[in-house]
């Protein structure tokens, strides 16, 4: 592992930045990280203190469970011309929700394995209403932080197919379910909602 601009893939967030905290010598790290999803004002911030003027080199470290579309966009321009001496490390658990406009600056590495995850009942290559349906029957008492993982398994599984349309309105349908349940609605109501609007994006 390298103080260097890249992306790194892990579920233990916190043990990875300490793991980076440890290579430190003379450089400055400057640390953002959420819980979950990484916001707007945080990338403002990010880009607010990589301007801060200092001699040592700046590693500006971001964590966090999601990186949603608009905050990837809000970086991308940083990303692209950075000031000099200044590194960027993004660290999160899914790489199939980092933008391909990212993935073409920033170098990926996959540090770990995703948790064990139970498989996924749904099969996401012949999605239709009526298996949507009996899938959301079946989670009506999902509780948010278990629907987060569901969500999580859905976007993989429709990501590393090939039935779907796959652009930024797609990966936005995933980190706008995960924002919803962090802002307390209805679990079911999310995973209706994500389903029936992958469902539209489905190829015909």
């Amino acid at each position: 592992m390298k103080l260097v601009s890249q992306v790194l893939i892990t579920h233990h967030i916190e043990e990875t930045i300490a793991e980076l905290e440890a290579l430190k010598t003379t450089e400055r790290l400057v640390k953002i990280v959420k819980e979950d999803s990484f916001l707007v004002e945080d990338a403002k911030l990010a880009i607010e203190k990589a301007y801060i003027a200092s001699e040592e080199p700046t590693i500006i470290i971001l964590g966090a469970k999601l990186f949603p579309p608009v905050v990837q966009n809000k970086l991308l321009k940083i990303i692209e011309e950075p000031p000099a001496k200044t590194e960027f490390i993004l660290i999160t658990p899914s790489k199939s929700t980092i933008l391909s406009t990212i993935r073409s600056r920033l170098p990926m590495k996959v540090l770990s394995r995703t948790e064990e995850e139970n498989p996924l009942d749904l099969d996401i290559e012949q999605l239709s209403l009526g298996n949507v349906y009996g899938f959301i029957q079946s989670h009506q008492r999902t509780d948010a932080k278990e629907m987060k993982n569901l969500v999580q398994q859905i976007s993989k599984a429709a990501l590393h197919s090939d039935r779907y349309e796959l652009d930024e309105k797609t990966l936005m349908l995933f980190s706008n379910a995960y924002i919803a349940l962090d802002m307390g609605s209805p679990s079911s109501f999310v995973l209706t909602t994500l389903l029936l609007k992958l469902l539209a994006r489905k190829k015909r």
